[in-house]
């Protein structure tokens, strides 16, 4: 954490953090700054502690310690050593007021919908005065519309979406216990549902690690909720690693990539199956990015899920170091370099588990994808394919990450029913 002159141009170090920061931002009096500290795989997907620090350096203070959330976005109420923040809270955004000298908190408000500022994660934009608000809310039920008001007490702005309606069913939070933790995710009915049928079930794992699963209209690329329509239940986790339940949580996956995270998944599974007319025969897994790692992993640990679509996921983290444009964002999670340690990045490896794989699996990736190089997932469906596990890999040309183009987003879609449909219908 650096202030820089705007007169000179000269720098300052004040903090060199741990882990991750975002979000820095200036006390009304200009004698402290407050930001959000913890651990992030993603730039632009922010989880952690509200830290404060003074303006000259020195010990930083965790005003939210052992919080049950994740602060996502924040800032100073002009005129009071009060900091605004929104985060994610159990799977769901909620706005907080914290003190930052008694460190104490209250909530604001806690929805069942999304809200941001417009951009990737949770927050909200304020006025000047603190008085009054706009966000871009958005609900399984309710299409993004931009919202304005006091907080909590938002009138509706835009109606731009107002004929869009869900295609899919009803959304639940749902929890189970698994180890220590209790887990929550959110469960997508069949969109016809009939409680007197027996219904397959896709599990979804979200990327990161570090983020969550929240109650909003689903985006474009990676559609899940199209699963819904076609006739699934959908269950999205949110495992230990991710936000919403504060940094213990967050951190319980730290040298433990698919261990932990795959017991809960398969916890809530137990769940479903055991409280819903899910066939405990017909369950798929998916993901993209972090969650096409998980499904590449949890074949190798499981044949729990007969059918399974690995989207830009990760088969050996170890020449996965020397390959992705995002370099050190491992070391916090595994503890070291791969060329210091490199037996921890193989202990969480699925090329070094392949031989246990009997489920049919679809590959998918962009063939630009620097986060998720396309090589990762080549070695996975070469295994496969030599194996002679049903298998199949389509690679999308001029395409990253994040796929862009919406014809490949529909081809990937259309792929990942049709594969689900083939083996769990």
């Amino acid at each position: 954490l650096y202030i820089i002159s705007a007169g000179s141009g000269g720098t300052k170090s004040i903090y060199k953090p741990p882990l991750q920061i975002a979000a820095p931002r200036w006390s009304p009096d200009g004698k402290e700054i407050a930001f959000i500290g913890g651990l992030m795989s993603d730039e632009g997907s922010t989880g952690g502690d509200v830290i404060v620090i003074s303006a000259e350096g020195g010990e930083p203070r965790d005003v939210t310690p052992n919080m049950k959330a994740s602060a996502a976005w924040l800032t100073w109420i002009r005129n009071s050593h009060d900091i605004l923040t929104v985060e994610s809270k159990d799977g769901s955004p909620a706005v907080v007021k914290i003190d930052s000298m008694e460190g104490c908190s209250e909530t604001s408000w806690i929805g069942p919908e999304i809200i941001s500022d417009g951009g990737w994660g949770y927050g909200l934009s304020l006025s000047a005065d603190g008085k009054s608000s706009a966000i871009v809310r958005a609900g399984f039920a309710h299409p993004p519309e931009v919202w304005a008001g006091p907080i909590g007490d938002w009138k509706q702005v835009t109606r731009l979406n107002q004929n869009s309606s869900p295609s899919w069913g009803e959304a639940k939070s749902i929890h189970w216990s698994s180890d220590n933790f209790r887990v929550q995710g959110w469960l997508l009915y069949p969109r016809d549902f009939d409680p007197s049928k027996r219904y397959p079930m896709v599990v979804v794992v979200h990327g990161g690690p570090g983020s969550s699963v929240g109650p909003g209209w689903p985006n474009t690329f990676f559609n899940d909720s199209v699963l819904s329509s076609a006739g699934y239940f959908v269950l999205l986790p949110n495992p230990r690693g991710s936000f919403g339940q504060g940094e213990a949580f967050t951190r319980a996956n730290v040298k433990d990539f698919g261990y932990g995270d795959l017991r809960d998944i398969l916890a809530g599974v137990d769940e479903v199956v055991k409280t819903l007319p899910v066939d405990n025969d017909r369950i798929g897994i998916t993901g993209w990015s972090y969650g096409g790692f998980m499904t590449m992993w949890a074949i190798t640990q499981t044949h729990r899920f007969r059918a399974a679509v690995s989207g830009a996921g990760l088969a050996n983290w170890q020449s996965y170091y020397g390959e992705n444009d995002l370099d050190q964002w491992m070391i916090p999670f595994f503890g070291a370099s791969v060329y210091d340690d490199p037996a921890v990045y193989a202990r969480s490896s699925p090329i070094n588990f392949v031989k246990n794989i009997k489920t049919p699996t679809l590959v998918l990736v962009g063939d630009r994808d620097g986060e998720c190089p396309a090589p990762q997932s080549y070695e996975f469906w070469h295994a496969l394919k030599t194996l002679g596990v049903e298998t199949q890999f389509v690679i999308y040309a001029n395409e990253g990450h994040n796929i862009a183009k919406p014809e490949d987003q529909r081809d990937i879609i259309q792929r990942t029913v049709q594969w689900f449909d083939r083996y769990l219908k």
